[in-house]
């Protein structure tokens, strides 16, 4: 199973991705982990990634294609693999259909987690955690019993984190609509895509995704 899994930050990625990875003994694939993956292992395209990040700059779409190509032919992902953040834009999706090509496989399904961007803010933009034992709140859905005390142990010191702001999750937003939401015309062109609704509630979305995925590989 070739899988793209597609939604904006919070969209619940993340936790989809867990069970399909446990489910079809395939790696999860991010962005991000396979750029700390491969300036640890020293890789050359590694190596080219940590000189452009230590310089501060943004690593270009050839770097990141690259170390995509180098990744998904390792062992563990002979079987498959998870896509996640990756591909972000239509250029990346060309270079992923190449990469893929050379070595006569194709993509299985391309998965949609689709949310409403303003019940997306609300959710992620009230977001926060109790210090001591890390428990979750939330300033709307799950408010504290008592102002300012964790219901679980008592702590009077919340943390957030620095994305979960409203402002922050705007901007995150407004980058995945103009940037990777065109790649969903791109897929659904070729019947790639399956669409779930990223606002039901968990094991909703995973149902949703289990019947799409008996269906990926049959537009």
């Amino acid at each position: 199973m070739r899988l793209i899994l597609l939604g904006p930050p919070g969209a619940g990625k993340g936790t989809q991705a867990a069970w399909i990875k446990a489910e079809y003994g395939i790696p999860q694939l991010s962005t991000g982990e396979m750029l700390r993956e491969a300036v640890a292992k020293g890789t050359e395209v590694g190596q080219q990634a940590k000189a452009v990040m230590e310089r501060g700059e943004l690593v270009s779409d050839d770097i990141i294609n690259r170390i995509v190509a180098e990744r998904i032919g390792q062992p563990d992902a002979a079987k498959g693999f998870i896509l996640d953040g990756y591909p972000r834009t239509v250029a990346q999706a060309e270079a992923l259909d190449r990469m893929l090509a050379e070595r006569g496989l194709k993509l299985d399904g391309v998965v949609e987690i689709a949310v409403d961007d303003a019940a997306l803010i609300d959710r992620i933009g009230g977001r926060f955690s109790c210090a001591k034992c890390g428990t979750g709140y939330h300033d709307r859905f799950k408010p504290l019993r008592e102002a300012g005390v964790c219901d679980v142990c008592g702590s009077t010191e919340f943390v957030r984190r620095k994305d979960d702001n409203r402002e922050t999750v705007k901007i995150r937003l407004d980058a995945y609509n103009a940037q990777t939401v065109p790649l969903l015309p791109y897929y659904r062109a070729r019947g790639l895509v399956r669409t779930v609704d990223g606002m039901a509630p968990i094991e909703k979305v995973e149902a949703a995704i289990r019947q799409a995925l008996t269906t990926a590989a049959r537009p």
